[in-house]
């Protein structure tokens, strides 16, 4: 009974971040501009690689396995957002544009 729960928990776990994996290779593809793009990469396939990390912990069964996920789970959460964010930052300084239908440079507003 217990294996079997396991294996549900970690079916779900590969499905839903290979569908925020998904949804983050198709925005990487339609978005129009660099900054839009980051941010599908950066939010959603940050979920995705992280749920599919702990999946593998969960499937190995072994505690000091799936404590190693954990942490790799928090790292990727924690520094993927602040390094995407770096990265735009840096492209919008080296003068990347936005696309025509962006509204708002929120970043140009804070550096004059």
């Amino acid at each position: 009974m217990m294996e079997l729960i396991v294996a549900l928990i970690t079916a779900f776990l590969m499905l839903s971040g290979a569908l925020f994996a998904l949804v983050a290779a198709i925005g990487v593809n339609r978005f129009p501009d660099l900054y839009t793009r980051m941010h599908a990469a950066s939010k959603a396939g940050t979920i995705g690689s992280g749920l599919l990390l702990l999946a593998v912990g969960i499937h190995s069964a072994d505690i000091s396995i799936l404590a190693r996920t954990i942490a790799g789970f928090f790292f990727f959460i924690l520094t993927a957002p602040i390094s995407a964010h770096l990265l735009a930052r840096a492209a919008h300084i080296a003068g990347y544009k936005l696309c025509d239908v962006s509204v708002i440079d929120e970043l140009k507003i804070t550096e004059s």
